[in-house]
């Protein structure tokens, strides 16, 4: 077990962030939980309440392409938390549209959301991550950039960016400070969510694909997370981690 941290978690109540939270909470850590609305965090985290309130548990809602509300975020870390050890950059939006269809609205907000909602984040909680001793900031990408997704040009521009922006980040921030930073590549994830949209077809071709024949699922990608976020992964930094089940490699 690893000594407990502060953690931040963003996009918090999507179905791999679940699980990612449940990692954490399992291990002691303190986590501060995000996503768009206090409603939508309230109905989620019923599923660790269930026996009256998690101390070791805080929402707050913030929009991670809105600076302000950002700053809000870091003020409700500043309160509850103080320090932030780990920030795992979860929040993602991704629709599905042709190229040719895609609006200017359109693009920009998911570029918005995965790209600079990513670094808005970082910059808003990087003064409380260097309060730390073992700054952590785990960003999550998406497997895609390596072959592309047809109808998500946005999405995998903005996620492939993120790929270059850990990089930077990592430059940067192991100047002065022991931080790492690192990026991790889900396949795609059958959540209880995606299940029941994905056709059967199209999780078949996955599972045929991959060297592991078999559906990838959210437990799939946390360990990757809570080990980056270990302090064995201490001097490990600016590194993409995919996790596919061997789908690509590259």
């Amino acid at each position: 077990m690893t000594t407990a941290r502060n953690v931040v978690i963003t996009g918090a109540a999507g179905g791999i962030s679940s699980e990612i939270t449940n990692r954490f909470l399992r291990n002691g850590d303190t986590v501060l939980a995000s996503d768009l609305s206090q409603g939508t965090l309230d109905e989620w985290r019923t599923r660790w309440d269930s026996d009256g309130p998690n101390p070791s548990l805080h929402t707050f809602p913030a929009d991670v392409s809105d600076e302000a509300s950002l700053a809000g975020l870091a003020e409700a870390a500043r309160q509850r938390l103080g320090t932030v050890d780990v920030l795992v950059n979860a929040a993602g939006h991704f629709p599905q549209t042709p190229v040719e269809k895609i609006s200017g609205e359109e693009w920009r907000r998911v570029v918005e959301v995965n790209l600079s909602g990513t670094f808005y984040t970082v910059q808003a909680l990087l003064p409380l991550i260097k309060r730390s001793e073992r700054g952590r900031i785990i960003n999550i990408g998406s497997g895609g950039m390596f072959f592309g997704v047809p109808m998500q040009a946005h999405y995998i521009a903005a996620k492939a960016g993120v790929m270059g922006l850990t990089r930077v980040l990592a430059r940067e921030l192991g100047n002065d400070h022991p931080i790492t930073v690192n990026l991790v590549t889900p396949g795609l994830v059958v959540t209880p969510a995606a299940a029941a949209v994905l056709p059967e077809p199209l999780l078949a071709m996955q599972r045929n694909l991959r060297s592991l024949h078999r559906d990838e699922v959210p437990d799939d990608v946390v360990g990757s997370v809570f080990f980056l976020a270990s302090d064995d992964a201490a001097f490990i930094t600016g590194q993409t981690l995919n996790v596919d089940g061997g789908l690509t490699m590259w």
